[in-house]
């Protein structure tokens, strides 16, 4: 939970961009744990593996065929799934950079996948309205369970050891509790592009293209805080929270960063932010594990490293 004396300082120094993305960035994920390795997918149908902290690129996947719109980096870092225009998920292997298997999963582009704990099992969730759950170690090619509540494109997920959340452009967030095989819905309003939970689950930040980030009770759908006064009203963005969450960061169509505080709701200074990319920032997500390190990525084409203090390495 937040820290007594408040949240950290937002990474702003910029560190590194990471720019051999051929336009639109739609995704950057850190890899899981302290490791230091970052996956970007753009528009040019390629995964890019980079070492951010020498701003150098490892690895080009290449096996899509359609945009790149989501990535998810198993628990030993050693595979990681990709979805997007070609209507199918992506398993690929780190090292050799082979895909290890292509499941044709849905009638449209898919939006987002994730893995499970412990990466048997991948949920996909599409333009088609549904999240569909896939067992790995099985060779069956249909689905484990199809999740058809949603009434319109699926944005955002997130699977946890015993619940599946998912952000619809319906407005509304659906936690599906595995164990107890029930269902809850929360109606947001607005069209969700992120749904982004608590290490313990007891909450969650939703973000909607009204111009809102909400932090819900995960357990009763309660409002508990609403953070506000960037630009967001076109373009899937993810939320984020900053390290130990105390704060909430997210990017804006405007190309600027933003942050406030988990507790009192403020924007942390300064307020209003510069503009640090020339187009909408798609992704905002924070290092796993360090304070001071998160990164962005635009449809500017680029992925920024962003580091505090500025003399950290």
């Amino acid at each position: 939970m937040a820290p007594s004396r408040g949240p950290e300082p937002l990474a702003r120094a910029l560190h590194t961009t990471l720019e051999n993305h051929k336009g639109p960035v739609h995704v950057a994920r850190y890899a899981r744990g302290t490791a230091k390795y970052v996956l970007t997918g753009g528009q040019d149908r390629t995964v890019r593996l980079w070492n951010p902290t020498l701003g150098t690129e490892i690895k080009a996947y290449s096996a899509h065929g359609y945009e790149v719109l989501s990535i998810s980096v198993a628990h030993d870092n050693t595979k990681f799934i990709s979805s997007g225009g070609d209507r199918s998920v992506f398993l690929w292997d780190v090292t050799t950079g082979n895909t290890l298997r292509r499941i044709s999963a849905h009638l449209a582009k898919i939006n987002v996948v994730e893995f499970n704990a412990d990466a048997t099992v991948v949920a996909s969730g599409s333009y088609d309205s549904t999240v569909k759950l896939w067992d790995l170690r099985s060779p069956n090619r249909q689905p484990i369970q199809a999740l058809e509540e949603a009434r319109d494109s699926v944005q955002a997920l997130y699977v946890g050891s015993s619940r599946i959340m998912s952000g619809s452009v319906d407005g509304h967030v659906r936690t599906y509790d595995l164990r107890k095989g029930e269902l809850r819905t929360d109606y947001i309003g607005h069209p969700v592009t992120s749904v982004v939970p608590t290490q313990d689950e007891s909450t969650y930040l939703v973000m909607t293209l009204d111009g809102h980030v909400r932090l819900m009770d995960a357990f009763t759908g309660k409002l508990l805080n609403d953070f506000s006064g960037h630009t967001h009203a076109s373009y899937r963005c993810r939320a984020c929270f900053g390290h130990g969450e105390a704060s909430i960061v997210a990017g804006d169509e405007n190309g600027a960063v933003w942050a406030w505080d988990l507790l009192d709701a403020k924007p942390l200074q300064p307020n209003p932010p510069p503009k640090v990319h020339h187009k909408v920032i798609t992704w905002t997500e924070h290092h796993p594990a360090e304070a001071g390190e998160l990164i962005t990525a635009s449809a500017d084409g680029t992925v920024k490293v962003w580091r505090y203090p500025a003399s950290g390495s």
